[in-house]
Formats: structure tokens, sequence, C-alpha cells
């Protein structure tokens, strides 16, 4: 299901954060390209899960200075590694309380296979792209991604 979720934000994900096609016409094409309907529709709802979650979250304020303690599951699927990116994106301003909520649940939605520290990157990534008021946080966290990846390089 990931990999059609990276290829979806990869290809069809414009500027006004949307998709690009409707859902038939993108269903057809993630088959074509060779995607299995199945993650395709795995792939699918989530993104309404991750819509969903995102306006049921806005109605709602949550302090910014609130701790947030995590469920025993949450735990085990963000690990002390994933659970170290949510603090360290949120001490420097890159996730506000609500979007790490959104992000957290959208985590708990991925099979428990799925979920690594690259993972969470990506997930951090599409809901901060789903967020037009976060474009500075995405170009924050994006800058941040690119840093790391040359420190790899060298």
């Amino acid at each position: 299901m990931f990999e059609v979720l990276m290829f979806l934000f990869e290809n069809y994900m414009d500027n006004t954060v949307t998709l690009k096609m409707d859902n038939d016409a993108i269903l057809l094409e993630l088959e074509r390209v060779g995607f299995d309907r199945f993650e395709i529709d795995r792939a699918l709802d989530w993104l309404d899960g991750l819509n969903e979650f995102q306006q049921a979250v806005q109605n709602h304020s949550i302090s910014i200075h609130a701790l947030r303690h995590y469920l025993v599951e949450e735990t085990e699927r963000l690990g002390v590694e994933g659970q170290g990116f949510l603090l360290h994106l949120e001490q420097i301003n890159i996730l506000d309380p609500a979007t790490r909520e959104t992000v957290i649940d959208r985590i708990m939605a991925l099979d428990p296979r799925e979920v690594d520290l690259g993972r969470i990157r990506w997930v951090v990534l599409m809901a901060l792209f789903n967020q037009p008021d976060k474009r500075s946080a995405l170009t924050l966290l994006q800058d941040m991604i690119l840093a790391d990846a040359f420190d790899v390089l060298h």
C-alpha cells in the first residue's frame, strides 16, 4: 500500500493539494502501472482517512504546551527513533500538535510491517503537503531530509 501512496504523492499531487484526476481515472492508471487493486483501495482509503482526520482535528484546539503520552500500540509502531523524530520536528516548529496527531493517526493506519523511519518521514511530508497553511514547514522538512540524504552520501 505504501508504494501506491508514494506513487500518488509523487505523480498526482499538484500545488493545489488535490489529486489531478478523479478516483476512477486514478484507479485505472494505477492498475495499468501494475499496482494490485486491493493495495490501491487501501491507499485511497488511507488518503481519505488523512483528509477526514485533518478536518476533525481542525475543530479542536490542542495547546502547544501539551505533552504527548503514547499508547503502547503507538510506542511499538513508532519505535524510539520515530518518537524522537516526531519530537524533534515539534521542537523545531515543523509539526504543531494537531499535525503531530494527524501523523500518528496515519502511521497507525499503516500495516505494522510498513513502518520505519523513512516511511514516517513520508507520512509527515504527506500530512504537511495536505495543509496549505503548512507550506513553510513542508519546505523546512524537505530541506532537512535532503540534507540528511547528502550527509549519507559523503
